[in-house]
């Protein structure tokens, strides 16, 4: 399965999801209070975001579902 960043940043709402590139269907969404948690936990680096080396985005994409999760877990 491949995965598609979908982030909106610099909005008054920002917020990040984590798409199915297949079928478009969201697997994670991170708004805006857990995105501040997570730039505070510094698991957000967005110069990341921007890199288009795989490794680099499959880390990142496997971090921010392991956050999810563990923010769902709470």
């Amino acid at each position: 399965m491949t995965y598609m960043i979908d982030a909106w940043l610099d909005r008054p709402h920002p917020y990040l999801r984590i798409l199915n590139r297949d079928t478009g269907e969201v697997c994670a969404l991170l708004q805006e209070d857990a995105l501040d948690e997570l730039r505070e936990q510094g698991g957000l680096d967005l110069h990341e975001l921007g890199t288009s080396e795989p490794q680099v985005l499959k880390e990142l994409v496997r971090n921010l579902f392991l956050f999810c999760y563990a923010r769902a877990l709470r």
